[in-house]
């Protein structure tokens, strides 16, 4: 790991290869052509459902709603035994412990957003107690945010030595890094960003808050996954992706799969190294399910592929 010194982290950083914005675009429309069908689609339907945290982060979230959507985490379609339950929960750190007790037994896992999200704008010292905050309620991963007033401003050291710290707090549990993308203006920052990240720990890089637009694009996206590919190949590591914020769709959903697949490679196509954060893509995909079982659309505006 380097020294996190601001020398050496914009030494490292600013010499990354920059990224050549037509050849990225132009890549991301041809595999968007690709058409996945028959079998084929439905095995990549449970394996999107497999890798959602299905998401509440709203001030009027109440324990009922919690319970409900555990309830639903768990068994997503209750005509449909064979869906897979979804890959966790996130939800704010005071809900956390009450998301594990309802999850109790199952495979469903239980993500706490942390350090001031969606701002990030506090003390260190408030942020590392929110996190400490959602950990000890029993959540096995924490979604931070990083501070990109900071980023941008470069002081780096800052922002390195953040993660740094709240990796620490995090104890056993999986620190995802959220970037915030669509505030860091250009490709390169983007690349910046997720290397900044996985050089101080993060066990996920994560595309947004999904409450700032553009959130989850599929240029950002292919941009995160070269760099946990390069990053495995540097190290053996292997390190993880999280698309946030815009995928309602199963056609969406679909595509960035086949983007997971051409660009990180198969060993990422497993919820441990790939998650979408969403809160309405699971209702898409259950519905696509049931029409590719039954052979015909239910009685209600289509949406996805």
């Amino acid at each position: 790991m380097l020294r996190s010194d601001e020398h050496s982290l914009a030494r490292f950083l600013h010499g990354l290869p920059g990224v050549d914005a037509v050849g990225l675009e132009r890549r991301v429309a041809a595999l968007q052509t690709r058409s996945i069908k028959g079998d084929a689609k439905l095995r990549g339907i449970d394996l999107a459902i497999s890798m959602i945290d299905l998401t509440t982060l709203e001030g009027a979230d109440t324990p009922g709603k919690i319970a409900s959507l555990c309830a639903q985490a768990r068994r997503p379609d209750p005509d449909q035994p064979d869906v897979p339950p979804v890959a966790a929960v996130c939800v704010y750190p005071d809900l956390a412990g009450l998301a594990v007790e309802r999850l109790r037994g199952s495979s469903v896992a239980v993500a706490a957003v942390a350090t001031a999200f969606p701002s990030g704008r506090s003390s260190r010292e408030v942020k590392l107690a929110d996190t400490r905050l959602a950990v000890e309620a029993g959540a096995s991963e924490i979604d931070m945010v990083i501070d990109r007033g900071a980023f941008l401003a470069g002081d780096l050291t800052a922002v390195f030595d953040e993660i740094v710290a709240v990796k620490q707090a995090c104890g056993r549990a999986h620190l995802k890094v959220i970037l915030e993308t669509g505030e860091l203006g250009t490709y390169d920052e983007v690349r910046r960003a997720s290397w900044l990240a996985l050089l101080a720990g993060a066990d996920v890089i994560k595309t947004s808050t999904g409450k700032i637009s553009p959130a989850s694009t599929l240029p950002v996206i292919h941009i995160l996954l070269q760099a946990v590919r390069d990053w495995h190949r540097l190290t053996g590591e292997y390190r993880g992706v999280k698309a946030a914020g815009g995928i309602r769709s199963t056609k969406d959903a679909l595509r960035y799969l086949v983007a997971v697949n051409e660009i990180a490679g198969l060993a990422w196509l497993t919820p441990a190294l790939f998650r979408f954060g969403a809160s309405s893509l699971l209702g898409d995909l259950l519905l696509q399910r049931r029409a590719k079982a039954s052979g015909h659309y239910e009685n209600r505006t289509r949406v996805g592929a």
